[in-house]
């Protein structure tokens, strides 16, 4: 498919326009993660699809990796059950291709940097632009090497997310601010992802800090696993909360069909918590 009508069919699916209409609204977007190919692609595709009917403004989804550095214990799980499995980033692209026409909300890559590198820059970006993905997180690629992807990306529609650390310098948050796309993505804490009891109150003042730097959408991951959690951040201003590592260890309990229906629940969950009417974000 040609650069031309990629830009075609851009339009309601585009990042940065559902955070425009979300915040016209006054509404926190949910971004829920699964991990690709656990425990199959068949329920991967169904997870999708439920996510999309049950709340989730956009969808992230974990390319799995052999070395996956960012992730925590329970994705790290997910991802070598998929690998084990077989599922190679062809699969997941063909997956995407049936899957993505169905859903409203846009899908966002996962991915480490080495498989991009591998397949090449651009061949990377047509492939994932032909089937309809919208967004591209990579957590192991520093600011200071990301130019070429954000630039390269820009023809194909896709927009690349950057990572803000807790521990990142005003400056260092500044430069982050000014090159990200769709959002900036906050990491809520020090280290890996995975399900926290607390959040830290140093991602509120980072939010504040944060505001003062970008009016860019700024959504806040890494640690959030459950309704009261995701709340806390909406109240503190986020414009997005990603929870991850809770709806991959719900999505591997007990059966396909149960981990689909404690996913379906938890979605719903987390949704009714961030849009309460009484709950609205504020800033």
């Amino acid at each position: 498919m040609s650069v031309q009508k990629l830009k075609s069919k851009i339009s309601m699916n585009h990042i940065s326009e559902r955070f425009q209409k979300l915040r016209k609204r006054n509404q926190c977007a949910l971004i829920p993660f699964i991990t690709a190919g656990d425990p199959n692609l068949e329920t991967t595709a169904e997870a999708l699809r439920i996510l999309d009917r049950n709340g989730a403004d956009f969808i992230e989804l974990g390319v799995p990796y052999s070395d996956p550095l960012a992730d925590g214990p329970v994705i790290q799980a997910a991802a070598t059950r998929a690998l084990q499995q077989g599922t190679k980033l062809e699969q997941v692209l063909e997956m995407l291709a049936e899957v993505i026409p169905s859903l409203l909300s846009p899908v966002i890559l996962f991915t480490y940097y080495n498989p991009i590198l591998n397949r090449g820059i651009e061949n990377f970006l047509k492939q994932i632009a032909n089937v309809g993905v919208r967004g591209l997180v990579i957590p192991d690629l520093p600011l200071e090497e990301a130019e070429e992807l954000i630039q390269t990306a820009v023809p194909f529609g896709i927009e690349v997310i950057l990572l803000v650390a807790p521990t990142s310098s005003p400056e260092r948050i500044e430069a982050i601010a000014r090159q990200s796309q769709g959002f900036i993505y906050l990491v809520s804490v020090t280290g890996v992802t995975g399900m926290r009891s607390q959040i830290q109150n140093r991602v509120k003042d980072l939010l504040v800090d944060m505001r003062g730097i970008t009016d860019k959408p700024i959504g806040v991951g890494f640690g959030i696993s459950e309704p009261q959690q995701a709340r806390q951040i909406m109240e503190w201003g986020a414009d997005a909360v990603i929870v991850g590592s809770a709806f991959v260890k719900r999505l591997a309990s007990g059966t396909p069909s149960e981990g689909l229906q404690a996913v379906e629940e938890l979605c719903r969950e987390l949704k009714e918590a961030i849009n309460s009417p009484s709950l609205q974000k504020v800033g």
